[in-house]
């Protein structure tokens, strides 16, 4: 683990438990990222994945994964292996500083990913944070590992 990234996408839905879209960049403030249904005063406000988790899922079914399939605000490249981030720990992600919160989550049976996919990696390996510091977040920007 190289402690650094690069964002491949950033993606938004309108509504919980469905695909999100991908978007040229996100605005985030203290509630997270400005349009996403999981924006809120909660500790689940900007969720992350890794391509290496998109591609263990990908080498499994027929048809082409696209950014947001899994429910993730965030894609990043390879170099840091979220799921084993530690929480409490920040990194900078564009202008913004995110702190992990918690690491994978329970998966709903019934969400539009598991129904398209038959599986979901976001669970296992998926990383959900809160802001420490808003800003914008676009395909390119550095992902760093801060403490």
């Amino acid at each position: 683990m190289t402690g650094k990234s690069k964002v491949l996408a950033v993606c938004i839905s309108e509504k919980k438990g469905v695909v999100k879209h991908a978007v040229d960049f996100v605005e985030v403030n203290d509630k997270g990222i400005v349009g996403d249904a999981h924006s809120g005063d909660w500790h689940r406000q900007v969720s992350l994945l890794s391509i290496d988790s998109v591609n263990k899922m990908q080498s499994k079914i027929s048809f082409e994964l696209k950014p947001g399939a899994f429910a993730e605000n965030i894609l990043i490249d390879t170099g840091i292996v979220l799921y084993e981030l530690k929480i409490g720990q920040r990194m900078k992600v564009g202008d913004c500083t995110l702190e992990v919160t918690q690491i994978g989550k329970e998966c709903h049976a019934s969400c539009e990913i598991r129904k398209i996919t038959g599986d979901c990696v976001m669970p296992r390996e998926g990383i959900f944070t809160k802001v420490i510091t808003g800003g914008k977040i676009k395909s390119g920007d550095d992902v760093e590992l801060i403490s």
